[in-house]
């Protein structure tokens, strides 16, 4: 597989289409790149140490994904291997990779964050849906961590594990919806409960469709793009 390396988003013309840009290989920046559309890349994708990656659509790869700085998308972020940021990661979906997430600031989704290893994040964790690491892999963080729906985890859970300043017990509360992980080995439980409501239904031509399959043929129909 070929590797490009770019030092400036003039250079990532060359990999533009009407979504944004798409990369039939590795990726590696020499810059930061922030634009609307979409990233998407074949092999691996990284940057240098003090940049970041900035979508307003969504970003995935086939293998990693590494910034040095922040990830940040508008939609989904997705890695078939690891994501890894100097900084914080911030999608306004979901967050997904095939082994560990880790970041050095916050990890945040407005939907669910599930890795098939470990999650760690140097402050806090929080997801709108559930959050997940795989297999016997644990979830750790500096301050909270929050999710409305399933926490999971194989082995044991770290909330408020903070060496840079005094905490509260709210920094180091892990609050999710149900706890169906290990061993707490550090932090505070508040379990809050999953509410069941009916599922939204949208009508398209006369027939009613779930907003839920609607979100996942939209992100099927992305993914081939």
């Amino acid at each position: 597989m070929e590797t490009y390396k770019v030092s400036s988003i003039k250079e990532m013309e060359r990999f533009k289409d009407e979504y944004g840009y798409k990369v039939d290989g590795n990726l590696e920046v020499n810059c930061s790149l922030d634009f609307t559309g979409r990233l998407l890349v074949e092999g691996y994708l990284s940057t240098k140490a003090g940049e970041y990656i900035k979508a307003g659509w969504y970003i995935k790869a086939g293998g990693s994904i590494k910034a040095g700085w922040y990830i940040k998308a508008g939609g989904y972020i997705e890695a078939g291997r690891s994501i890894k940021a100097g900084g914080y990661i911030e999608a306004g979906g979901s967050i997904k990779a095939g082994e560990y997430i880790k970041a050095g600031g916050s990890i945040e989704a407005g939907e669910y964050i599930e890795a098939g290893g470990s999650i760690k994040a140097g402050r806090s964790i929080e997801a709108g849906e559930y959050i997940e690491a795989g297999g016997s892999y644990g979830i750790s963080a500096g301050l909270q961590i929050t999710c409305k729906d399933k926490l999971v985890y194989g082995l044991k859970c770290f909330a408020g594990m903070c060496i840079w300043k005094k905490i509260s017990d709210e920094e180091k509360t892990i609050t999710c919806g149900k706890h169906e992980g290990g061993v707490i080995e550090y932090g505070i439980l508040k379990e809050t409960g999953i509410e069941k409501t009916p599922e939204e239904m949208i009508e398209i031509d006369g027939n009613k469709v779930s907003k839920s399959t609607i979100k996942e043929a939209l992100k099927q129909f992305m993914d081939k793009l």
